[in-house]
């Protein structure tokens, strides 16, 4: 206001001003300007509408591009609740205590340049990462350790950059109970991949299935930036980075092993299984057996106490699709069981189970239930072994192992497989983990709070077929044209010696036997 405010007035306006943060912001706070310094802060109308949310909602979520003044509207806001209410107290956490710093920093700059009449509480204490004010209220800074803030009564929790912040849901179990006498929360950020506790949150908030609410601001809400700016500001960004910092997406701007567009073309693609059955319902059927088309079955098997889940894959490889597949916490005996009987539902199929320390209790059970098609692979070599040659093999064990060697080499194969579309998914289970499976310090894995054991048998069903498969599948057919070439006679010899009882062998006896111990070593390998 360009005159001198008389008493009265003055009283009004501080009053109006505790009354609406909205009139308080825009006609007496400041902010620093890159270019022109200390201006006035004069809020776009997508910034008076987050004001208006952070009176009307106890806990907010922002998903937001970058660079629209969000962390300083919500420090404008800060200075409005700690000058007009008496004992608020208030916590930034961060990423990086620097990152929650520069925010206090913002609060306290602000709060200085407000006219000296409107000051109606001022400073009193004055540290780098906090400050007091004389009416009680309080301000501090913090990294995310796991005991901040566990003790104090919060009145508003401002977790900035929420997305990026590690460990986070850790950090909110732990906070979550000091808001619980009407404190309030503010997380906002850049979308950083999914599973992390801020994309869950802003998908629940959604949904209407937690407290939050969601206000989503792309890059084009501010109304100084339109196409051109557009252009020129991606010019050099990668898609990753503009999907990141400018367009709010959750699934681009994460590091999944598989790329989100392919991810989103077998979505589109899944179908409802046809059959939910099994003790706990977790066996989905979509195709039942058909008498010739060949199948494999892939497991990855865990303890069935923990918090992975056991999961298998039902393949049918030509054309390649998967038909049937599990997950669930059985254990150990009631796995094998499981996969005998599928196996068996499936023209007695080919097992390739993961031999990790509960995978050989697994498999050694399915050998002593006398399942004969199993996958057996070398010790050192980790290299398949059919079956029959297995047994006079003192360096071979049953099952697949997941090695620093074949583990990039399986998520290798189905990422080419997903990538080309050279398989039908009809899962969503699958596909929702596919989500989360990401590269992280070099390393494919799921993110934290979240599984990949469906992700990892369906890999290793890829693998399989696109190897092992294949390679025996030639074999067979080259030893079926060596056979066929075998001349035959019907013409009976004697191999009775004399003086001795024997017995005659014809050639054709000689030749069925031979084709009988050549269907006992391959076609029961890869039968179905």
């Amino acid at each position: 206001m360009g005159y001198k405010l008389t008493k009265q007035e003055i009283v009004k306006e501080v009053v109006k001003a505790g009354k609406d943060p909205i009139h308080f912001i825009t006609n007496y706070c400041k902010i620093s300007h890159p270019q022109r310094g200390i201006i006035p802060f004069k809020a776009y109308n997508f910034q008076e509408d987050l004001l208006k949310d952070f009176n009307d909602y106890r806990f907010n979520v922002i998903l937001k591009a970058r660079q629209l003044g969000i962390s300083t509207v919500t420090a404008a806001y800060t200075v409005w609740l700690m000058l007009f209410h008496r004992d608020k107290n208030i916590l930034v956490v961060a990423t990086k205590l620097q990152t929650a710093t520069n925010l206090v920093r913002k609060v306290k700059k602000i709060m200085k340049t407000l006219p000296e009449w409107m000051r109606i509480s001022n400073i009193s204490i004055d540290n780098r990462t906090s400050f007091e004010l004389s009416n009680g209220s309080q301000i501090k800074a913090s990294s995310t350790s796991s005991d901040v803030g566990r003790s104090e009564a919060l009145s508003l929790l401002i977790v900035d950059e929420a997305a990026h912040v590690e460990k986070l849901e850790d950090l909110w179990a732990a906070l979550y109970p000091t808001l619980s006498t009407g404190g309030r929360c503010i997380a906002l950020s850049t979308p950083n991949g999914v599973g992390n506790w801020f994309h869950k949150t802003c998908v629940e908030a959604e949904s209407g299935t937690n407290n939050f609410n969601l206000t989503t601001l792309l890059w084009d809400v501010h109304p100084d930036r339109d196409k051109l700016w557009f252009e020129k500001e991606t010019k050099n960004m990668s898609k990753r980075q503009i999907a990141q910092e400018l367009e709010c997406s959750f699934n681009v701007s994460g590091e999944t092993v598989i790329h989100p567009d392919d991810i989103l073309h077998f979505i589109e693609l899944a179908t409802e299984p046809k059959y939910r059955t099994g003790f706990d319902r977790n066996y989905w059927i979509w195709e039942e057996y058909q008498e010739g088309v060949p199948y494999f079955i892939s497991a990855d098997i865990a303890r069935g106490d923990g918090k992975d889940n056991s999961a298998f894959h039902v393949f049918k490889s030509d054309p390649l699709e998967i038909v049937a597949e599990y997950i669930g916490k059985p254990n150990p005996d009631d796995y094998a069981d499981i996969l005998f009987d599928v196996g068996k539902e499936y023209g007695n199929c080919m097992i390739v189970g993961e031999n990790n320390n509960i995978g050989f209790a697994v498999l050694n059970k399915l050998v002593d239930k006398g399942y004969n098609n199993i996958y057996y692979s070398t010790k050192t070599s980790h290299d398949y072994v059919d079956s029959v040659t297995a047994q006079w093999q003192s360096n071979v064990v049953p099952g697949f192992t997941t090695s620093l060697k074949t583990r990039p080499l399986v998520i290798a194969k189905m990422e080419e497989f997903m990538r080309n579309k050279l398989i039908k998914i009809n899962s969503n289970r699958l596909l929702s983990e596919m989500k989360t499976f990401i590269w992280q310090n070099g390393k494919a894995q799921a993110m934290r709070s979240y599984n990949d054991d469906l992700v990892m048998s369906f890999a290793i069903g890829c693998w399989v077929r696109d190897t092992v498969l294949v390679e025996n599948s030639r074999a067979l057919e080259y030893s079926k044209h060596s056979l066929s070439s075998i001349s035959t006679s019907n013409r009976s010899f004697s191999t009775t010696i004399p003086g001795m009882l024997g017995h005659r062998i014809s050639a054709e006896d000689e030749r069925m036997q031979t084709a009988r111990e050549f269907n006992k070593k391959y076609l029961g390998i890869i039968k179905g």
